[in-house]
């Protein structure tokens, strides 16, 4: 027997003497790029704060070129007369990019574009893909642990430049920059430090869902799918009223006469919130509407607005009074999103249930309507002082009519897709009297029918080659970082 080797320079790394698992999985524990440059990893938290302030700097910079170019550009009247005003103006901007809101005189202004947040969570993917290359991350379940390493310092940068960035005028808010840039960098981090991982160990990303335990999955595709169905009608429902009203869309473009690069920098703000038009457009189509200030609404029952902006965009918005015949045709999106997350929980589903088959589609419709919740609120707020102080979708009833519509039409596709399962009985085909034996002792008989007989509607996932026991010990060392030891009552005569 073979002494033992030393111990190992790195928590959780095997030793000389202990098993590896094979390369190309598993079994590599330092970062492919830190193998080939000879370098020593990085301590994880450390290399999380670099991360971050690279981030918010590289943000900074760029929104620092651009307000300069203003500044020289433009009287100095509009930025202020000294360039530490300039300063503050480019924090105001990094803020707004990341979806803080801030405070006026006799008001607020939190109905921010969502498509801001591209950049900045563009910037943080790619920190986190350089983190995994740059840090020991053995297992998949450290995508957590990396996450909040980037999320921690990239929140304290967000909170200290809301105070940097405060006049007398703009006060930005300090608890939406620390949550705002918490979230955005757990999210976006994590995406890129999972990514790199799954290229550097060679996993493909449909094997994320064997990870899932088998419910949450089921759930995870039924949620998804009916969010996909509510996107896809809010933004056919924007887009189709926008091209019926297109030549009044010209018209306020003529009018506002913005020339070459006036209308180049009108269409990047119309393109930035167009995220928060579909967002609008689905709860319309959801039932309860949006404001556009106060005593204002848009829905199916009745459309009161006031005086509007001069926005092309805003040219989708239909006359006041009674809401256009046409657009009530949206009002089936959300059972028809329903339909299909009840079907998809079903067939995803670990085993067949029967009476559990329409809770579970509820339950679907539940998270739906939580998820969209979540997206009104962050879509809409107030926009001002006095009337527009109430602009977009309230979360809580976008959420809650949300999760009645969805979970009832998945309930009810889920419990109508069950009981067609278990009514047709499987039949026993003509070729029966000859089959074999055991399939005869198993009540099952070879062939295609066999096959169609015991289909399960489950979620099929790719089962790599080389039997359930090799599969289990691979998916247990790669996926969850988890190593069984032999049982002592197996081990070979020679104790090895």
């Amino acid at each position: 027997m073979s002494a033992p080797a030393g111990p190992s320079k790195y928590r959780g790394r095997p030793d000389d003497g202990e098993r590896r698992t094979p390369a190309g999985r598993g079994g590599r524990r330092t970062a492919p790029e830190l193998v080939a440059t000879g370098q020593e990893p990085r301590p994880l938290y450390t290399a999380g704060g670099i991360g971050a302030a690279t981030a918010a700097a590289i943000g900074m910079a760029t929104l620092m070129t651009f307000t300069l170019i203003g500044w020289v550009a433009a009287p100095h009247a509009t930025f202020g007369e000294d360039i530490q005003d300039v300063f503050k103006v480019a924090v105001q901007a990094w803020l707004v990019g990341h979806h803080a809101g801030f405070a006026i005189p006799g008001g607020q202004v939190q109905m921010l574009p969502i498509g801001l947040l591209v950049l900045p969570g563009l910037l943080l993917y790619r920190s986190g893909r350089r983190l995994a290359r740059t840090c020991e991350l053995p297992r998949l379940r450290h995508v957590f642990q990396a996450a909040l390493a980037l999320a921690g310092p990239y929140a304290a940068i967000a909170g200290t430049l809301a105070l940097v960035g405060r006049t007398e005028v703009i006060q930005p808010s300090m608890v939406q920059a620390l949550l705002s840039g918490f979230l955005l960098a757990f999210v976006a981090g994590g995406l890129g430090v999972l990514r790199q991982l799954l290229l550097d160990k060679h996993i493909p990303r449909r094997r994320l869902l064997e990870i899932m335990p088998a419910r949450s999955r089921s759930l995870l595709v039924g949620t998804s799918s009916a969010t996909a169905v509510l996107l896809a009608a809010g933004a056919l429902l924007f887009f189709a009223a926008l091209l019926l009203d297109f030549g009044e869309a010209v018209a306020i473009t003529e009018r506002l006469a913005p020339g070459m690069v006036g209308g180049v920098l009108l269409f990047i703000i119309q393109l930035l919130y167009l995220p928060n038009a579909i967002i609008f457009g689905t709860s319309y189509a959801v039932g309860p509407g949006f404001a556009l200030g106060t005593e204002t609404v848009v829905a199916p029952t009745g459309v009161v607005l006031g005086a509007l902006p001069d926005l092309p965009m805003l040219a989708a918005l239909p006359e006041s009074g009674a809401a256009p015949v046409l657009s009530l045709v949206a009002l089936v999106a959300p059972f028809v999103a329903g339909g299909v997350g009840g079907a998809l929980t079903l067939r995803s589903a670990p085993t067949v249930v029967s009476e559990a088959a329409p809770l579970w589609g509820f339950v679907c419709g539940v998270a739906t309507g939580a998820l969209w919740a979540g997206l009104a609120l962050l879509a809409g707020g107030p926009l001002g002082a006095q009337r527009l102080a109430v602009v977009g979708p309230s979360p809580w009833q976008v959420g809650m009519i949300t999760a009645l519509e969805v979970g009832v039409a998945a309930a009810i596709t889920a419990w109508a897709a069950n009981w067609l399962y278990f009514r047709s009985p499987p039949a026993i085909p003509a070729e029966r009297a000859g089959a074999d034996p055991a399939a005869d002792r198993t009540g099952e008989s070879a062939g295609p029918d066999r096959e169609r007989r015991r289909r399960v509607p489950r979620l099929r996932l790719p089962i790599p080659r080389g039997g359930g026991r090799a599969r289990d010990r691979d998916d247990s060392e790669d996926l969850y970082g988890i190593t069984y030891e032999a049982d002592p009552a197996r081990r070979p005569a020679d104790g090895r």
